[in-house]
């Protein structure tokens, strides 16, 4: 990884948050971080991390749901969660056991070593992480000099691999991999490298430079891979995915080991590891790029001039090179950009994989605000922002650290695990555990994402921002934000039956229910929908309310005045039941009076709802299950509020 940013990574352990875990605590997990059994079917469970470290991970009891409609006038906005609609499959959450962080954790003692992991991996009492991304040698949280599994005297090489070996990884970090594995069998691990052995490299050295373009060294580093996943198998260890270059576009690492690798040598190695893998019998899937959201400027400006195809379009140019076909899907880093970049990558090639794989922490300028801008940073973006926009998994960096943040090797002075081992042998739970508590206690692997409108933003806008999954067992979990400093009431809804709830300012939430009946309506898939309108603010477009994003929204911009309309083109005829119009947390929003019409062609129009009038944040037109193109909703009263839109959605038998 690369030094962060400062405004974009905030970390996790502070002198607030020490004193809120009383001491070590990783002995025995408090009651409210045990799992409850199932709740009855009229109510959810409810978990809450506050900023302030007054509530961890706190079991705060059940929320009743209700059946009795809601008054429109005084709802609060509701979040509408629909299982008809699903989006990735979940495979896990976690960090990585770096060699700092096993050294650190090899400092405890073997019985508050194993309540550290515990604590981490234990699915009834723990956090229940089921992901880690490993290393494939040093990294820039390593205790010694850089290395490789194969590493030779200056100016020799080892086409033949005959001097590989592990041994480097058979006191620490094999052991600790097998330890989580026991007390978590869910586990998956992705392996990363950062640098291939120094002699397949220009410049001979692990810092920096790139792969020698020769014929020989790519088949060696594609063996070099296949024989480390044999290598770690042997020692009891699966690896489930693996990437080919850590961060490939960062050509001037920072006194740690890094290689550039531009794209078309990334498919060159992939080309000769997918046969290989598949020789060699294994099972390990093959991710491209694992970097950044978006190209960092210091990256871009270091691009050759004969390579700037790869400036933001990397994980294109694999996917769309003759290494795509061994390639499952693609690998994403947190420094830079935002995690729409992901929802961009599957509109282009849905049928690979998404994968969030780094971010760090790191300490605030106030390091009594660490935890708190943790949380929030971290929830915004990872939590709700990669799970949104289509990751299966979110994995922070060190699992562990000490007090310093290291020990490291040039890269991030300031980082953070997501425990810190103090001096004394006491451990600290630091925000991340929480945030990817939030996700790893209740989102079990095979869960989908389900439909959830969510109000907030990953740049922050003050409202309620929320994820939500179905487990395999049927179980629905809602991870819900509140990104207001001040506490914010909001409703949840599935099918016909809702809850309120307030969350405190800042604060994490996870909704866990049973039971509850979805529609009897299946939600559309809007893609590909547009729309057009006779009148709208400057910035609050048409094409906002059929954008799949209730954060956006159309509005008119002005008062509310009959004759002003909506029209919306579902890009070819459907039957439709009904159509609904959602205001988003601009609840007041709602036409006073409008006609609804439809066409098939443009041209020959239907009259579906004559005279109706809005009451509240849903708008629900009937379509009488017609087949239907074009849907035109016309104001017909005025009002001095606007008429706006947040999110439209379509509903069919």
């Amino acid at each position: 990884m690369r030094t962060p940013r400062t405004t974009l990574l905030i970390a996790t352990s502070s002198a607030l948050v020490a004193a809120t875990l009383a001491g070590s605590g990783l002995g025995s997990a408090s009651a409210a971080e045990h799992r409850q059994p199932p709740r009855p079917a009229d109510s959810a469970q409810v978990w809450i991390t506050t900023p302030d470290g007054t509530d961890t991970m706190a079991d705060l009891g059940t929320v009743d749901f209700t059946s009795t409609p809601a008054d429109p006038a005084t709802a609060p906005p509701t979040v509408v969660v629909d299982p008809s609609r699903s989006f990735q499959t979940m495979t896990g959450f976690g960090a990585s056991i770096t060699d700092s962080s096993a050294a650190v954790l090899s400092t405890l003692t073997p019985q508050a070593r194993t309540a550290a992991m515990a604590s981490l991996f234990d699915p009834g009492t723990g956090d229940g992480l089921d992901y880690l991304r490993q290393p494939v040698g040093a990294s820039d949280f390593t205790t010694t000099a850089a290395y490789t599994y194969d590493d030779v005297p200056a100016g020799q090489s080892d086409y033949g691999l005959r001097h590989f070996s592990v041994a480097h990884d058979q006191k620490q970090i094999l052991p600790l991999l097998r330890q989580a594995e026991q007390l978590n069998p869910q586990l998956q691990i992705l392996a990363t490298p950062w640098s291939p052995p120094a002699w397949m490299k220009t410049g001979g050295s692990l810092d920096g430079g790139r792969l020698i373009d020769d014929p020989r060294v790519y088949r060696a580093y594609a063996a070099y891979l296949v024989k480390f996943i044999q290598a770690y198998r042997a020692n009891g260890v699966r690896v489930d995915q693996i990437t080919v270059q850590n961060e490939p576009q960062n050509r001037t690492p920072a006194g740690y080991p890094g290689t550039d690798m531009p794209s078309w040598q990334e498919a060159k190695v992939i080309d000769q590891l997918g046969p290989m893998l598949h020789a060699a019998g294994l099972k390990t899937k093959i991710l491209a790029y694992d970097h950044n959201w978006t190209e960092h400027p210091n990256d871009a400006a270091s691009t050759p001039p004969d390579e700037t195809a790869d400036i933001n379009d990397y994980p294109q140019q694999i996917l769309q090179s003759s290494a795509a076909k061994y390639v499952s899907g693609t690998a994403y880093h947190c420094y830079y950009g935002d995690p729409s970049a992901m929802t961009a990558l599957h509109n282009q090639f849905p049928s690979k994989d998404i994968y969030f794989t780094e971010c760090s922490g790191s300490q605030s300028a106030n390091p009594a605000s660490t935890f708190s801008d943790t949380l929030k940073w971290h929830t915004r973006n990872l939590v709700i922002g990669a799970t949104r926009n289509w990751a299966k998994t979110v994995v922070n960096w060190n699992i562990a650290l000490d007090p310093s943040g290291g020990p490291h090797t040039g890269g991030c002075t300031g980082c953070t695990g997501v425990l810190t081992v103090n001096a004394d042998g006491s451990v600290t739970r630091n925000a991340e555990y929480y945030t990817l508590g939030a996700l790893a206690r209740f989102v079990k692997p095979g869960a989908v994402r389900i439909a959830s409108t969510s109000f907030g933003t990953t740049g922050w806008n003050g409202q309620v921002e929320d994820t939500a999954f179905r487990n395999p067992d049927g179980s629905t979990v809602l991870v819900a934000h509140n990104e207001n400093d001040n506490p914010q009431t909001f409703a949840v809804q599935e099918g016909d039956q809702h809850f309120s709830y307030t969350l405190p300012g800042g604060a994490l939430a996870s909704f866990v229910w049973h039971g509850v009946k979805g529609g009897k309506l299946r939600q559309a898939d809007p893609t590909g929908w547009t729309a057009t309108a006779s009148a709208a603010g400057a910035t609050d477009t048409p094409a906002q309310a059929v954008d799949d994003d209730a954060s956006t929204r159309y509005s008119s911009g002005t008062g509310q005045a009959p004759g002003q309309y909506l029209q919306v083109d579902l890009g070819r005829a459907r039957r439709l039941q009904q159509l609904v119009l959602d205001t988003g947390a601009s609840t007041g929003d709602y036409p006073r009076g409008y006609t609804a019409t439809t066409s098939t062609d443009g041209t020959h129009w239907h009259t579906a709802v004559a005279d109706a009038a809005g009451t509240g944040q849903f708008t629900t037109v009937d379509l009488g299950d017609r087949q239907v193109r074009y849907v035109r909703i016309t104001l017909t009263a005025a009002s001095g509020s606007w008429w706006s839109v947040a999110d439209i959605r379509g509903y069919q038998h």
